[in-house]
């Protein structure tokens, strides 16, 4: 894998270091100069469009969204002002998003130029990736308009619903073409699967079930999470190693190197006061616990030896979230055996301590299967008492995922989606300070560099919302 990264760091410094969205719609470079970016050959272009999108799995903005949702809290400087909601629009930024979702609007134009359909498949997964995140943090972004500089040099901010109704439309169309029967080899360029199209399919497919479970279709999210990730073997994971600035994990970079002490996981933070109180006769935690948390002196500060390891593997889309999609829709849809057989398949996997290509330890590790009547009034599964076996059911899935989706963003959208799903199931996340809307930050702001140059950024009354303005898919 390090030569991978090595090989790689140049088109990860073009990403990095191009600012804005419209410098990188159609860049004149690409055009015009034989030695850009899109003189590399598919393989390696697509390698470099892969670490711009795990570098998108691990940014500052989603270890702002899991502050948001309460697995993380701010403790020093710019991070205690996050996990208080205290942001402004210079602290966001379009740039790295849609650069990677340019390489991948490009990386589809190369594979085109080569007759390739399973590269150009996925291209377009990593383009849906890249712009479900912005969606869902920022609500209304530029999508239909975003690759075309010298057209729309000032693209349009699509509706949210808009937006997510063209990824479905881009993820059957990626899913059509990774179904071709041949393509070329990509094991040296595709180093989450070596270019194998049925893993990629199932990628889209479980993307386009989150996106669905985000719009409350729930007949939707179980057909395409049915066809999305069946096994842990198939996680999309982008892997680490231990060597700074060149493939260690950017959580344990942040926490251990950059900024030691600006975050941590006590008080406020939610997640570590929660697993202490989940134990049953069915279930113990200690040890995922232990794994995701480090106590120095009276400090929870991540595990650097377990889950935030220099060389841990960092979840894009997991097994783990597809099984809790399943069950979740299910159990909306008063399918309780089947949610059932779907959350006991992440439990059994979670009994043999796999976590997101890990193996966290066996001591104090207990997740034997649950049976309908542990859901039922006065079942070992329903500590909160509920007069019904479906809403015990939903809180241990919402639970359940709420815990294996640390460090991920899809915890934030999760927070939001549930105030507004029925029936009403929440955790008991609450804001830790006194907010106007009463609840947590409800999205991000559009950034300062697009205010300045785009009359596009969507305003209410001449202003641009604030970061307790809910989307619309949440109102």
């Amino acid at each position: 894998m390090k030569k991978i990264f090595h090989k790689n760091t140049i088109l990860v410094l073009v990403l990095a270091l191009l600012s804005s969205c419209q410098n990188l719609f159609n860049d004149p470079l690409i055009k015009t100069n034989p030695n850009a970016v899109s003189a590399v050959d598919v393989p390696t272009l697509m390698s470099g469009t892969l670490l711009g999108l795990g570098q998108l799995h691990e940014d500052t903005d989603v270890r702002i969204a899991y502050m948001w949702s309460g697995q993380l809290t701010g403790e020093s400087r710019q991070h205690l002002q996050y996990a208080q909601y205290q942001v402004t629009a210079s602290l966001f930024s379009f740039g790295n998003p849609y650069q990677v979702a340019g390489q991948a609007r490009l990386l589809q134009t190369e594979a085109n130029a080569i007759k390739d359909a399973r590269s150009k498949g996925i291209g377009r997964v990593i383009e849906a990736l890249v712009i479900a995140k912005m969606a869902c943090l920022y609500g209304d972004v530029p999508y239909a308009q975003a690759f075309d500089l010298n057209k729309y040099p000032t693209p349009v901010f699509d509706k949210q619903l808009d937006v997510y109704a063209a990824l479905q439309s881009t993820l059957d169309s990626a899913i059509i073409n990774l179904s071709a029967p041949t393509g070329i080899d990509l094991s040296a360029g595709d180093f989450i699967f070596g270019g194998n199209p049925q893993k990629w399919t199932a990628v889209a497919n479980t993307l386009k079930a989150r996106l669905y479970l985000h719009l409350a279709d729930y007949p939707n999210a179980i057909k395409y999470a049915s066809l999305g990730v069946n096994s842990i073997a198939n996680d999309a994971l982008m892997p680490h190693g231990t060597s700074q600035l060149v493939d260690i994990n950017l959580n344990y970079d942040f926490f251990y190197n950059v900024r030691p002490g600006d975050t941590g996981f006590n008080t406020p933070a939610f997640l570590p006061t929660f697993m202490q109180n989940r134990s049953n006769s069915k279930t113990n935690e200690t040890a995922l616990y232990s794994w995701f948390f480090l106590l120095t002196g009276t400090s929870l500060d991540g595990n650097p030896n377990g889950f935030f390891a220099p060389n841990a593997f960092q979840p894009i889309i997991s097994y783990y979230e597809n099984q809790l999609i399943l069950a979740e829709a299910y159990a909306r849809t008063s399918d309780l055996a089947n949610a059932l057989i779907a959350l006991n398949s992440v439990r059994g996997s979670l009994n043999t301590g796999y976590i997101n290509g890990n193996t966290f330890p066996a001591t104090g590790r207990q997740y034997d299967p649950y049976v309908i009547a542990d859901f039922g009034v006065g079942g070992l599964a329903n500590p909160n008492a509920y007069p019904d076996t479906q809403s015990a059911l939903l809180y241990e899935i919402i639970a359940e995922k709420y815990i294996v989706t640390l460090s991920q963003y899809e915890s934030y959208n999760d927070v939001r989606r549930l105030a507004k799903a029925t029936p009403l199931i929440q955790l008991g996340i609450q804001p830790i300070v006194t907010t106007p809307s009463g609840t947590i930050a409800e999205r991000f702001i559009y950034p300062q560099t697009e205010i300045n140059v785009n009359p596009n950024v969507p305003k209410v009354n001449g202003q641009v919302a604030d970061q307790f303005q809910k989307l619309t898919i949440w109102q």
